[in-house]
């Protein structure tokens, strides 16, 4: 009978995503995620299969995660406030490993190289431009903005716009916090 393995899975794909999140895909070594996650070489391979499997895991982490604070602000504040709130808890967030988008900078780094992994970076970006697009459809229902706006084009706006604050919060000198309440400011006049 095989032995039940003596780890926490969630937590390692955590440190995964986050040394991922940090150095990106060809910047993590296989002897940097052994470090990291204190497992030998045949631990890891039983248990994520590759390095390609552990990243797929990490970045689905990632937007899961993206995807809960959006939605507890939405529970705590309706659509409008929750979106207006998103730029400056994501830009807040000094735990995070980096500023930067894990999934952008993944589809950036791989999309040269045709890398089937950023491909699913992409679909990540794109199912939480949906969820925006739900956001901005809901606030239009309720009257919180106007009906002449399209839900989905606000919503590639808001993720681009994200997307950009979120380059700047890695850039010295660069006040990211001023920059999350402008996005907020521009959705107060829809």
């Amino acid at each position: 009978m095989p032995r039940k393995p003596s780890y926490d899975r969630d937590e390692l794909i955590e440190r995964a995503r986050d040394l991922f999140w940090q150095r990106g895909w060809a910047g993590t070594s296989l002897k940097d995620l052994e470090a990291v996650l204190q497992m030998k070489p045949g631990s890891f391979y039983a248990a994520f299969g590759s390095k390609e499997a552990l990243f797929a895991l990490a970045m689905e982490r990632y937007a899961a995660d993206g995807r809960e604070r959006l939605k507890a602000l939405v529970q705590a504040h309706g659509p409008i406030r929750a979106l207006q709130r998103f730029p400056k808890m994501v830009v807040e967030n000094d735990a995070a490993p980096a500023k930067a988008c894990m999934l952008s900078k993944t589809l950036l780094e791989l999309h040269a190289h045709r890398h089937p992994l950023a491909q699913v970076a992409n679909q990540h970006l794109l199912s939480m431009e949906a969820q925006f697009a739900e956001l901005f459809q809901q606030a239009q229902s309720s009257g919180s903005i106007g009906g002449a706006h399209d839900p989905q084009a606000l919503a590639r706006r808001y993720q681009s716009d994200l997307l950009g604050l979120r380059v700047s919060a890695e850039r010295e000198g660069v006040d990211a916090a001023a920059i999350a309440d402008e996005i907020a400011g521009g959705l107060s006049a829809l």
